[in-house]
């Protein structure tokens, strides 16, 4: 050994244990893929019935704007769905994420394997008060930062292009009033709900993005601290049980 490493320390597990902790890697790793699936899936319905929504509605000028408005109402349930299977998947993605920092991290470093950091005792009372880590309005805004905003933005595009263009191109305010109502509701009122609806949709996704506890994020900023390299990280919501 050279003189001037330090030695490794005594290995806090047996070779017994070290390999029941590579299988719970891969455990945890595969329920984070599971997860991660439903995510997706639940986001291809999204994109699948915006495009037929975009379809029926554009192809015909006769067709009416509407079905452009239910689809809104369809994405923000997809989105209300999808922010509960992400609160799920965050809890096997943060064990995965405690595995890489404090199991693997010291043996890719060459310092062997180390327990000190208390990762595995945090590990420990994860599987014995199962809890999410992260609130629900978070993960509806990390969800709607990075797919479902998209799509609202070419739900409103769209819309406003259909009843400007279609039937024919609008040619007065007055007009823009009629082809916005929907039954009882002037088009004012219906183009002022939208406003409401898009811009608390956009502040919501500005206000989440803010003390954030989800760990292990891609891109982070240069000033973001990985919750999970906190010794003392507490969870986010401890009584917020997961069953």
């Amino acid at each position: 050994m050279n003189p001037t490493e330090k030695p490794l320390p005594d290995p806090p597990f047996n070779q017994a244990e070290l390999g029941v902790l590579a299988h719970l890697y891969r455990g945890e790793m595969y329920r984070s893929k599971i997860w991660r699936t439903r995510l997706d899936t639940t986001t291809n319905w999204a994109v699948a019935t915006t495009g037929i929504a975009l379809s029926v509605t554009f192809s015909s000028p006769e067709n009416s704007p509407l079905p452009l408005i239910l689809i809104a109402m369809l994405i923000m349930l997809f989105l209300a769905v999808e922010g509960r299977r992400y609160r799920y998947f965050d809890i096997w993605r943060t064990r995965v994420r405690w595995f890489e920092v404090g199991f693997y991290g010291p043996i890719l470093r060459r310092e062997g394997v180390r327990a000190d950091s208390g990762w595995s005792e945090a590990l420990a009372r994860d599987y014995s008060h199962l809890h999410f880590h992260i609130s629900y309005w978070e993960a509806i805004g990390r969800r709607l930062r990075r797919n479902y905003s998209w799509l609202f933005i070419i739900q409103a595009i769209s819309y406003l292009a259909k009843i400007i263009v279609h039937p024919t191109r609008l040619e007065s305010l007055g007009q823009l009033w009629e082809r916005a109502a929907v039954g009882p509701l002037p088009g004012q009122a219906v183009l002022l709900i939208g406003l409401l609806v898009h811009a608390s949709l956009m502040a919501l996704a500005l206000w989440t993005l803010r003390g954030q506890h989800a760990a292990g994020r891609v891109g982070r900023p240069k000033d973001y601290e990985d919750p999970l390299l906190k010794s003392d990280r507490q969870p986010a919501e401890r009584n917020d049980r997961a069953g």
